[in-house]
């Protein structure tokens, strides 16, 4: 079954799917490995991943080669984040192409400003509610699977409040999205609120430390959320398990002390599959 088509299938299931946010291939396997039915490919975690901030400093050829790398090592959908689409309408529709090509299930299209900031940082801007609609459309247009997911995202509450937010969700499912997510709801009053005000499939975003509260899943998806991604608790987790062996080997010259907390050299290779390439190896040899 393509990706596509698999995750309409799993939005149509009527459970909710967690997506937990990966950045390359080795963390796009451990979240398909923990059982998720579908990867979240953050752009702010591919964006650290460079070492830079989410500040749409990485170009789209980077981040579509980044995307390609993830979904040719899993086999659950990968749904990834377009930012603003990296322009004008007519670079939404390369961008969208692009993303189709790595073979992507979905992504999400963003009405800020370009370049873009992470939706729970300040001073956000966005663009006029017929440019992104028109930025829909032409995404739509461009992209030859008609299961393709496109997901609209509004930064609007934090600029233009709420009902505004709602406002440009209602005219974006009307422009063609297939799926709605409205970003940094600041409490459980509007995010009840958003599933229950829109129609349609809908996504919410829910990350420990963001301007949204963190609410279970079974409330979410009671709530009537089709999808829930956790963009970067993953590398936020690798990036203090890094620092504290890096901290060991600093002091102890070797990371022994740290030992429990790694995972073997053979558990390592489970996780990369390493036996099946090297079987796969053996098979075409002469």
């Amino acid at each position: 079954m393509r990706a596509t088509a698999k995750l309409r299938q799993i939005f149509a299931s009527g459970r909710i799917a967690v997506a937990p946010g990966a950045f390359d291939g080795l963390s796009a396997r451990l979240v398909a490995q923990a059982g998720f039915p579908a990867v979240y490919a953050s752009g702010g975690a591919i964006a650290r991943s460079a070492g830079v901030p989410d500040l749409g400093l990485i170009s789209v050829s980077d981040i579509v080669e980044r995307l390609a790398a993830m979904v040719d090592v899993v086999d659950v959908p990968v749904i990834a984040d377009a930012d603003t689409g990296y322009g004008n309408a007519l670079n939404a529709q390369a961008a969208a192409r692009a993303f189709e090509r790595s073979g992507v299930a979905a992504f999400h299209l963003e009405d800020q400003t370009f370049p873009k900031k992470c939706g729970h940082y300040d001073d956000k801007s966005i663009v006029p509610t017929a440019e992104m609609v028109a930025k829909l459309k032409a995404v739509r247009d461009a992209l030859h699977d008609a299961d393709f997911v496109v997901i609209a995202r509004t930064d609007a509450i934090a600029v233009e409040g709420f009902e505004a937010a709602l406002d440009r969700a209602g005219a974006y499912i009307e422009a063609g999205a297939d799926m709605i997510f409205v970003e940094a709801p600041t409490s459980e009053t509007e995010i009840a609120a958003i599933a229950k005000r829109l129609p349609g499939l809908k996504l919410i975003n829910m990350f420990a430390g963001g301007k949204t509260p963190l609410l279970p899943v079974s409330k979410l998806e009671a709530f009537g959320y089709h999808a829930v991604i956790i963009p970067s608790d993953t590398q936020r987790a690798a990036i203090k398990a890094m620092q504290r062996v890096l901290a060991a080997i600093a002091r102890d010259g070797s990371a022994a002390s740290m030992a429990a907390d790694m995972v073997s050299f053979k558990e390592r290779e489970v996780v990369i599959d390493t036996s099946a390439y090297v079987e796969r190896d053996k098979r075409y040899a002469s």
